[in-house]
């Protein structure tokens, strides 16, 4: 390639020379190429739509000039014919390459291309441009896709660094402003320094036998250059703290040892830069706030680069389908620091330095070992029902999964694999598995066809049930007997899959024996020597990744049915699978009634979710000096093969005053089933809940309507929501039944984000009264302002009818914003609110409605005004500009008809983030 960049434009024009020649058995009729840099082209890619699936609104909202693509290409072959070449709108990052001529096995064809590649912002994916003048290349230039099974892969840029290029040799000439440097992997054949000519720079690089390579341009190079006897290093990993010695010794520890477990490096060079460790991080060691610093600067630095250098040394190495074979570059990655850390930090804790103070001792998080907490990263997919099979391609992946819990997993599954086949197998496996890619392309059926020639064992079921399954691992003890001198016991699998598991017996915390268990030995029963052991325990140290750990170990003192105490923690901790867990935190919640009013919540919520739930949050009103609180308890149960995955059986009871002088008591038994679709990262949800609200309510002075004060109401409620950036669509429909009455209504809200950055919002809500003998608009239908009979919503003074309280807004029912003379339907009430964006986060609203009360004509009913919509759901305020009341804005007392929403809930705010990872 002859590579000439214009920096002011941001463009790249490219003359390339390809030469392709097929070493298949097929005659090929056409060559397929990469074009990933296409793929930001605009706001209908699949780039795009997965950007808006997980969430991520920069991209839709960036301008033109800030998008990537490739244009003006042209293709000849060596007579200087043009070739037809085709690129569809559904898959704009690949194009076919019709061929004049078949091209037979063995045989060759040059083509000669040119077009020119526009860098796209990196502020998208951090490959592309900055405001720094720097540049970080990424999937840049036309390139041959791998061919296998006899075709080519064609595989769209999904933002997961999984490209599959065919094997290639570079040869480039790189003319770039002679004011920047070029920073690359490949080979400099002009003794490292480029060839100077007035106001530019040229740089000649090549390298061999390569799918991919790394190209950085800057002003003044952030990288620094560290050789040993393995291979160069080239990092601008940022850790200013340390010295040049010190990064140095760090780097040649990491790289001996790669080499040493896995195998010779095959370029000469390789790149570890800050951009990498940032899109592939050390999670849980980069989420700890600097200002605790619980790890010493070394220690950091070296985690950063020993995962960033053997991610890229993986990827640049393994023949591999890095998108379907992904869990084999994350297992041997993570199976690699595992061992590292027991090889030369074996005493460091998954919280550092914090392990060490006397008041957090008791915490399981506190306590844990380094290499303990990808197993928990795994386990807190599995308890959510979220967890995905290893060898599911990675592009099907929730992004938690794709990110974080598979890539530990795989990790943990070949050390699970290694420790029980012993001897080294797993370790001599990976090194003649690289030592194959050197000289051919590979799959994961000759890394699986090693491990099965390594070893004597059946290990079909590794592959079975650990990589291409979501079987989950639970074993429990059926039987334990013990005497003075010998330990009878037999071990059951509680979901039926079997796989290999390690029974170990425990005295005073030290193992005194471990035997592992063959699939045909389980359910069988043993006796074995008991050496003194105090507790038999199954996976004590955790090497298969099991689903739930609490049901593994037997006291040998006692045979009690609860042989497990209570440990009270403060705020926060890890499940700890030898005690009963009772978390404590002081909470304050606000009502205008109550005031504020501390409490202490007690609960059993650690950060696996768990099949028992219970939240007790007794408070004190400081206002009314009497107790209040809420209190929840909950049995979830798990669906594994069904698109029902999920049923949760709860009972919950509140107890707070509804106005100064009354209380109201709230006890709401509830199931609630949720479903998926078979595909996980369909953002489509659906749920039924099905609930019987029991209301006690005491008489008030400050309330007109007391008509009302027990009543019990049957609630049905249906949700199916899609959910995006670019779109959202959800229905609800709801059936409640009483004694006194009988309604039913439906609500349907859609969103849609323009590809002019307009956006709208739309609702319709429909409700009609089957029966009522009500003789009070207490459970009538309401146009701005529910009364919230089911004592559902977080009003803050919800029997306030003037003063600011009596402005909250919560959008429900009706969903208008201004107070109208018809505030409420007792017969049925139809209603659609809308509302789109001038200018960011201004809106202007309008709604429209027909509201039917008995023996009285429909009313039409309109308002609209501007909704500043500062953190959806969180914090928005509504101005009302002219209604049935004409124009409200001309009105006395104008700051009374202002509208707000208001959420002090964290969790509201929690899941506008959490939505991308699950």
């Amino acid at each position: 390639m002859t590579v000439e960049l214009n920096s002011e434009n941001k463009t790249l024009t490219i003359e390339q020379e390809m030469t392709f020649f097929n070493q298949s058995n097929d005659t090929l009729t056409s060559i397929v190429l990469n074009d990933w840099n296409n793929a930001y082209s605009n706001k209908n890619t699949p780039l795009a739509k997965r950007f808006s699936d997980e969430f991520y609104r920069g991209f839709h909202l960036a301008k033109e000039a800030e998008r990537g693509s490739t244009k003006n290409l042209t293709i000849t072959d060596k007579s200087h014919l043009v070739i037809v070449w085709e690129r569809t709108e559904k898959n704009p990052d690949f194009i076919v390459v019709k061929l004049r001529d078949k091209l037979i096995p063995n045989h060759k064809i040059t083509l000669q291309l040119t077009y020119i590649a526009k860098i796209p912002s990196d502020k998208f994916t951090k490959y592309g441009y900055n405001d720094k003048e720097e540049i970080n290349l990424k999937n840049w230039f036309l390139t041959p896709a791998r061919y296998e099974n006899h075709d080519f892969i064609r595989y769209s840029n999904n933002n997961l660094d999984d490209i599959s290029n065919a094997v290639s040799g570079f040869d480039i000439d790189l003319k770039i402003p002679s004011n920047l440097e070029a920073i690359s992997d490949l080979n400099n054949n002009n003794n490292n320094t480029p060839i100077k000519t007035v106001g530019f720079s040229t740089y000649k690089l090549s390298g061999k036998n390569r799918t991919d390579f790394s190209l950085f341009i800057e002003p003044k190079s952030s990288f620094i250059s560290f050789k040993n006897s393995t291979n160069e290093v080239l990092t601008n990993l940022k850790e200013n703290k340390l010295s040049a010695v010190q990064k140095a010794i760090i780097m040649d520890r990491v790289m001996i040892y790669v080499t040493k477990q896995i195998g010779q490096y095959p370029h000469e060079k390789i790149i570890v830069s800050q951009t990498d460790y940032e899109r592939n991080p050390f999670y849980g060691l980069n989420q700890l706030p600097s200002f605790l610093s619980p790890f010493p600067d070394e220690f950091i630095f070296e985690i950063k680069f020993l995962k960033t250098y053997l991610n890229t040394y993986l990827k640049n190495s393994l023949r591999l389908n890095p998108r379907n074979d992904d869990w084999i570059y994350d297992g041997i990655q993570v199976y690699a620091m595992m061992k590292y850390i027991d090889e030369n930090h074996p005493n460091t804790k998954m919280f550092g330095s914090i392990s060490k103070f006397k008041l957090l001792k008791s915490y399981n998080l506190t306590n844990l070992d380094f290499n303990e907490q990808y197993s928990y990263f795994y386990m807190l997919m599995a308890r959510k029902n979220l967890d995905q099979p290893l060898g599911d391609p990675k592009n099907t992946l929730i992004k938690f999964n794709e990110q974080i819990a598979s890539k530990y997993r795989a990790g943990l599954s070949l050390l699970y694999l290694d420790d029980y086949l012993n001897q080294n197998t797993v370790k001599n496996s990976i090194r003649q598995f690289y030592l194959q890619n050197k000289e051919k392309q590979t799959s994961r059926d000759d890394f699986e066809t090693l491990l099965k020639s390594n070893t004597n064992k059946d290990i079909d079921w590794f592959f079975k049930t650990i990589i291409n399954s979501r079987a989950i691992v639970d074993y429990k003890f059926s039987g334990v007997s013990r005497t003075q001198d010998s330990i009878t016991f037999s071990v059951k699998s509680k979901t039926g899959v079997l796989v290999p598991i390690p029974v170990y017996g425990i005295k005073k915390g030290e193992v005194v024996f471990k035997k592992w268990l063959d699939v045909p030995e389980i359910d069988s029963s043993f006796t074995i020597e008991r050496k003194s052991a105090d507790k038999i325990v199954i996976n004590y140290k955790n090497e298969v990744p099991e689903y739930n750990l609490r049901n593994n170990w037997k006291s040998l003192k006692s045979f009690y049915p609860n042989n497990r105490p209570f440990k009270f923690n403060f705020m926060k901790d890890l499940e700890d699978p030898y005690y009963n867990q009772i978390l404590y935190v002081p909470s304050l919640t606000y009502n205008l009634y109550d005031g504020l009013s501390p409490g202490l919540r007690l609960h059993n919520k650690t950060i696996l979710d768990k099949p028992f739930i219970f939240d007790i949050n007794p408070s004190y009103s400081t206002k009314t000096n009497n107790f209040s609180g809420s209190g929840w308890f909950a049995i979830n149960q798990n669906y594994r093969e069904s698109r029902l995955y999920n049923a949760r059986y709860s009972l919950s009871g509140t107890y707070f005053h509804y106005a100064p002088d009354a209380f109201y008591q709230k006890i709401n038994p509830m199931i609630q089933m949720r479903i998926r679709e078979e595909n996980f990262r369909d953002n489509r949800k659906q749920l039924i809940m099905l609930r019987q609200v029991l209301v006690n309510r005491e008489k008030s002075a400050f309330v007109v309507d007391n008509s009302t004060e027990n009543y019990s109401v049957f609630d049905a409620k249906y949700f199916n929501s899609t959910t995006e950036v670019t779109n959202h669509l959800s229905f609800t429909s709801d059936i409640q039944i009483a004694s006194k009455f009988g309604k039913i209504a439906s609500e349907l809200e859609y969103r849609k984000l323009f590809e002019n950055n307009l956006q709208i919002n739309l609702r319709l809500y429909a409700g009609s009264f089957l029966y009522n003998k009500t003789d009070s608009d207490f459970f009538s239908f309401a146009l701005d302002r529910p009364t919230d009979y089911l004592f559902d919503y977080g009003y803050y003074g919800r029997s306030e009818s003037t003063g600011l309280f009596s402005q909250q807004f919560i959008l429900s029912e009706g969903g208008f914003k201004s107070k109208l003379v018809t505030p409420y339907a007792n017969q049925w009430i139809t209603t659609v609110n809308g509302s789109f964006n001038i200018w960011n986060w201004v809106e202007i609203y309008g709604d429209l409605g027909l509201v039917k009360n008995k023996y009285q004509n429909p009313k039409f009913v309109y308002d609209s005004g501007i909704r500043l919509n500062l953190v959806t759901d969180y914090f928005e305020l509504y101005f009302p500009v002219y209604s049935n009341k004409g124009w409200e804005i001309a009105h006395n007392n104008y700051n009374e008809k202002i509208r707000f929403l208001v959420t002090f809930s964290p969790k509201t705010l929690i899941n506008l983030f959490n939505r991308k990872w699950f």
